[in-house]
């Protein structure tokens, strides 16, 4: 054998071993994909079959042929409708409000020199400590006899508007995303501080602030503990819609799991439209940690 035909051979003897470590990482990620992945189509397999199906031994595994049934069924029972809106309403302007409010001060925070700078932020973290179940007493008595917005979507909304995970979140990437020389450049070309912002801080800010929107929008998305207080079943938000649908003496599983079949692939849309901005910020922060 001469020199030439041992080095491929060689090459190819490392690219096997190569396969063969990154197997059990294969076999790991593949297993983590099943289990995420089984809940969703368990409730798919359930919402297309009767009520028994719920607590049959061995479980079914395969669809049966009431799905659209189900989902017609659910779609009138929890007033689908109205929830999908009202739920597109409450997480789109929470989403778009804690974006803009975050990147707006994460930026103050990091990149501006402002007497009690340290100490603000020491108290928009601090926040973060309080259960927000503390508050949804003097909430509550606010929003219904102080602004008279009982059943209303802006009760759900105006509380959330700004996140204290949000700007710290957005301070964090902004500190190492932002090179201080693009700053004082904007500033020595005259640049006011939100021409700053909009111009040069924001498109850097983009994969985070993608990040954070997803977040945002899922959390509010699933949010359940404030709406069902404030709101009936004549104007719920879908998380509420699964809720009505579960209620009364009788519970009919298949009917609860094709509520949160509907509700689930809006999310599956929002991640499919964000989801290389989220994987790009994702691998970003990694790097820049």
């Amino acid at each position: 054998m001469t020199v030439t035909e041992s080095i491929p051979q060689s090459a190819r003897g490392r690219k096997a071993d190569v396969h063969r470590a990154r197997w059990p990482a294969y076999a790991a990620l593949g297993a983590i994909l099943l289990l995420s992945v089984f809940p969703l189509y368990w409730s798919i397999v359930v919402s297309s079959r009767d009520q028994s199906a719920v607590g049959r031994y061995p479980p079914p595994l395969v669809p049966g042929g009431s799905l659209w049934d189900n989902l017609s069924a659910a779609y009138q029972q929890g007033n689908f409708g109205v929830a999908l809106a009202n739920s597109t309403i409450v997480a789109g302007t929470i989403t778009v409000s804690v974006v803009f409010t975050s990147t707006l001060a994460g930026f103050a925070f990091a990149k501006l020199r402002f007497r009690g700078r340290n100490a603000l932020f020491t108290v928009v973290v601090a926040t973060m400590l309080v259960p927000p179940q503390l508050a949804i007493v003097p909430l509550y008595i606010m929003v219904t006899q102080w602004f008279g917005w009982a059943n209303d979507l802006r009760g759900v909304i105006v509380p959330t508007l700004v996140s204290a995970f949000g700007v710290f979140f957005m301070r964090q990437y902004l500190t190492s995303a932002v090179p201080g020389e693009l700053l004082e450049a904007g500033r020595a070309d005259g640049a006011s501080t939100f021409r700053m912002y909009w111009n040069i801080v924001l498109p850097i800010a983009r994969p985070g602030a993608a990040v954070l929107g997803l977040l945002t929008f899922i959390m509010y998305w699933n949010d359940l503990f404030w709406p069902l207080i404030l709101l009936n079943t004549q104007n719920p938000t879908v998380q509420v819609a699964i809720a009505n649908t579960s209620s009364g003496i009788e519970v009919d599983y298949s009917l609860v799991l094709a509520g949160t079949v509907i509700a689930t692939f809006p999310m599956l849309i929002v991640f499919l439209l964000l989801g290389r901005q989220i994987i790009g910020g994702i691998m970003q922060g990694a790097v820049k940690g």
